[in-house]
C-alpha cells in the first residue's frame, strides 16, 4: 500500500479550467452544462500489500536504489482517499448525441520498470500513445473482451507506438509479458465523461447536459459501485463513493 499525505485538493479554477477544455476539445459539451464532483474514499482496516518484485529484473530494481517499490493495487492519500478509481458516465447521456473523439493521444509511459498512469481513461478512435523511456525491453499487452487484443514488444531502440481502440469497452488490463509485476487498466468510452482520480481521491465531470445519469466507480479488485445523479442548468452536485474489503 502507498500512503500519501498530500492534502491538496483540486481547486475549483482547475475544475472550470478542465471544462473550458472540454468544450474546446469537444464541441458537443456546453459551457453551460453541469458538472459532477465527489470523493472516493477507502473504508476500514487497510490491508497490507507485499511490495512489486523487481528482484528477479536487476535493472528495474536499480532504477529504484534497489529500494522496494510500493503496490499499485491500492493507493491512499490522507484521510484514506483512494487513487486510481475510474468514474464514468455509464447511462443516462442524451440518446443519438454522438461525442467526437480528440486528437491528443492518451500518453502510457513506461519508467521505472511500472506502467504510467496505473489507471486512464480513452475515447474511442482517441490516438493511444505507448512510451518507453526506460531504455530497456518492455511489452505492452491488453486484454481485452471486445477491442482487438494489442501484443508487441517494444525494445529499448523502439521509443513510442501508437495504437487505437475502434469499440467501446468497459476497464481491462494492459500487461507486460517481459516483467510480470507491471500492469494498468484502461476503460473506452464513446463521450468524454469519465474522470479518473490521485490521491485525493477527487473526481470531476462536466460537461452535463440536464438529466439523471447513473456514475459508476470502478477498482481493480473492489469492483464496481453506481449512484444516480440529477442534474440541472448549469448546476455542480456532489456524489462520493467509498470502497471497502468484503
Amino acid at each position: 500500500m502507498t500512503k500519501e499525505l498530500n492534502m491538496r485538493g483540486t481547486p475549483n479554477g482547475l475544475w472550470l479550467a478542465a471544462g473550458l477544455l472540454a468544450a474546446a476539445l469537444w464541441p458537443g459539451v456546453a459551457l453551460a452544462a453541469s458538472t459532477v464532483t465527489g470523493t472516493v474514499t477507502f473504508d476500514g482496516k487497510v490491508p497490507g500489500l507485499k511490495p512489486l518484485a523487481m528482484d528477479a529484473e536487476p535493472v528495474c530494481h536499480k532504477m529504484h536504489g534497489g529500494k522496494p517499490v510500493a503496490n499499485e493495487m491500492l493507493v491512499l492519500g490522507g484521510g484514506n482517499t483512494m487513487a486510481n478509481i475510474m468514474v464514468w458516465v455509464s447511462k443516462g447521456l442524451p440518446a443519438g448525441k454522438t461525442y467526437p473523439a480528440p486528437k491528443t493521444p492518451v500518453v502510457l509511459d513506461q519508467k521505472g520498470c511500472r506502467y504510467i498512469p496505473h489507471v486512464m481513461g480513452i475515447m474511442v478512435g482517441q490516438p493511444y500513445r505507448i512510451l518507453n523511456n526506460d531504455g530497456i525491453l518492455h511489452n505492452i499487452h491488453t486484454l481485452p473482451k471486445i477491442n482487438p487484443s494489442f501484443n508487441r514488444g517494444q525494445p529499448a531502440t523502439v521509443k513510442e507506438m501508437t495504437t487505437s481502440f475502434p469499440k467501446p469497452e468497459n476497464m481491462f488490463q494492459v500487461k507486460c509479458d517481459v516483467h510480470p509485476w507491471m500492469s494498468a487498466y484502461i476503460g473506452v468510452h464513446t463521450h468524454p465523461f469519465f474522470s479518473v482520480t490521485s490521491t485525493d481521491g477527487k473526481f470531476s465531470i462536466a460537461g452535463l447536459d440536464a438529466g439523471t445519469y447513473e456514475l459508476t466507480a470502478w477498482h481493480e479488485r473492489l469492483g464496481t459501485q453506481t449512484a444516480s445523479v440529477t442534474v440541472s442548468g448549469s448546476d455542480t452536485k456532489s456524489q462520493n463513493f467509498k470502497f471497502a474489503v468484503k
